[in-house]
This record gives structure tokens, sequence and C-alpha cells, in this order.
């Protein structure tokens, strides 16, 4: 387990870099005013992709009176210029995807994609009312839905999720693998959090029915927004109280418990491929190694 005076770690994902002056939602006047800004930046959006430029580390941002036609979505501001994004059905065949272009992205252009993302990706699953059946029309600038005939109003939906890397008290973390990956691709483990559930009770919970292990003391970590389509990942570390390992065969193929020089050894052959820099998974494997690791998915 790492020190608990060290520096808390930079999360992939989760800097915030815009402004996203969220009372400005529900004035009309000035977002009428700062759409017809040339100044204002637009990323079309479709699908959870966008157009990119720079070779994919920068995205295409365009000027309102070039931007498609579309369902706008405020984001924010940042350097003084608002962004929005317009949501259109169907994606051109060069954009990227978030996965590919997070990590060459700014600080900047990576905080409002991530908003961007999520906001489009809840608009895409939320078109009619669960109550009534009735049309969602967009309200506070796209971060509200409400329903044309009985009038509730929905709400962009957040599920918790914990990501946890388990520790064994000494040199030793455990690693896990799914079924349908690649050979040699190991990582954390995680799961959604049940109703009525604490987190810490999730960590201890999902570690038991996925490797049979029991797990103790439980430490938090950080958290990392995830809008694939609108989780946010919680990180902890999970000491064992028992080491022997019993997957469930459903999520989990394999685990195993690595050493530091095992880690270092294997991902350095390659036959260990850890996960990417976007993760909070690659946040709580590097922080309880001390330092960084070669390789990434």
């Amino acid at each position: 387990m790492p020190d608990e005076d060290s520096p808390q770690p930079q999360i992939a994902l989760s800097v915030r870099a815009h402004d996203r002056v969220g009372h400005r939602r529900t004035d009309d006047a000035w977002l009428a005013e700062t759409w017809s800004d040339p100044a204002t930046r637009v990323l079309p959006l479709a699908r959870g992709r966008f157009p990119v430029t720079g070779g994919g580390t920068t995205l295409a941002w365009t000027r309102p009176d070039q931007a498609p036609p579309g369902r706008r979505i405020f984001l924010g501001l940042h350097g003084g210029l608002a962004h929005f994004a317009v949501l259109v059905e169907e994606p051109e065949d060069d954009w990227a995807d978030l996965r590919r272009v997070s990590p060459a992205l700014s600080r900047a252009d990576a905080s409002l994609l991530v908003h961007a993302v999520a906001l489009g990706e809840w608009h895409r699953g939320h078109r009619f009312c669960p109550r009534c059946g009735g049309r969602l029309a967009v309200a506070a600038a796209g971060h509200v839905l409400t329903c044309d005939g009985c009038g509730r109003q929905q709400f962009p939906r957040t599920d918790p999720a914990v990501i946890m890397l388990v520790t064994d008290g000494g040199d030793r973390a455990l690693l896990a693998r799914q079924p349908r990956w690649p050979e040699g691709r190991y990582s954390t483990l995680a799961g959604f959090v049940d109703p009525g559930e604490s987190l810490e009770d999730a960590v201890r919970r999902e570690v038991a029915e996925e490797v049979g292990v029991e797990v103790g003391a439980v430490r938090y970590l950080g958290n990392q927004p995830w809008p694939f389509p609108a989780s946010l990942m919680v990180g902890f570390f999970g000491e064992a109280l028992t080491t022997d390992i019993r997957v469930d065969g459903e999520e989990i193929s394999d685990a195993r418990w690595f050493t530091r020089a095992r880690m270092r050894e294997e991902a350095e052959a390659g036959t260990l491929l850890l996960p990417g820099g976007i993760s909070i998974s690659r946040t709580l494997i590097e922080t309880w190694y001390g330092g960084r690791l070669p390789g990434q998915w």
C-alpha cells in the first residue's frame, strides 16, 4: 500500500479544466447571444464519436455558423470562450472516440469532451418519459429533459462503480482477467454498487464474488468520470484477509497475485498487458507499485 502521506496522484479524466457556469444553462438570452458569437467553439458529436485534428491530438472545434444542425448542449467556459456540443445522428467515417484520443488531448479538451460524451450518451438513451411514455424535450441547455405529457423532469444519471486493487499487506497485488480479453491482459477488479450498499461494502462483495478473496480494510484513492455510458469510477485499495483465489468463471477467467518484481518483469517482456493511462486502474496499479510501468493495452 502507498504511504498515506504521499502526494495525491493525478487521475486521468478527473481534472476540472472548464467552468460549467450552471446558472447560464437557463439564461436563454445569454445562450442565444453566445451562440451568435463567432468566437464560440462547437464540437459535433454522434454516438460517442467526434472530429479531431492534429493527427488525433486536438478536438476539431468549429464556429457556430459552421456547425451542423442538431441538439445543442452548453458545456461551459474555458479561456473566456463558450463551448458547446451539437448532437447529430451519425458520425463521419474519420471521427474518433474518447478511448482512442484522450491520452493525447490537452486537459481542457479532455475535460470538455468527457462532459460532452456523458451528456450525449444520456440524450441518446433517453427519448421518452419513463413514467408516461411522452416525448422528452430539451431544457437547461441540454442538462434537463422535460416530458411533454406529464411534465416530469429527467436529469442525467451517474452510476457509481467501485474499482479496486487488492493487496496482501506485503509485496503482492491481485490482478484478474475477463474471458474475452486477449492473452496476457490483466487489470484490477471492479463492479457496480448495489442499491443501499456503501462503497466499501461494494468493494468487499465484488472481490468475494469474483475471486473468492475476503477483504478487510478498504482505503479510498480517488475517482474519475467514466462516460461509457454514465459511470463514476471510485478507486480503492483493499487489504486481503485471505489469499486463496476461486474465480467465478463467468466475469473472471483467471486471477493472480503479482509481486512488484514479477509485475515489472512480465510487463517488460510483454506477457503482462496492463490497462492504459486513461483508466484509474492504471493509477491504482502504479501508485501501489511506486512508479511507472512499461506497456499498456
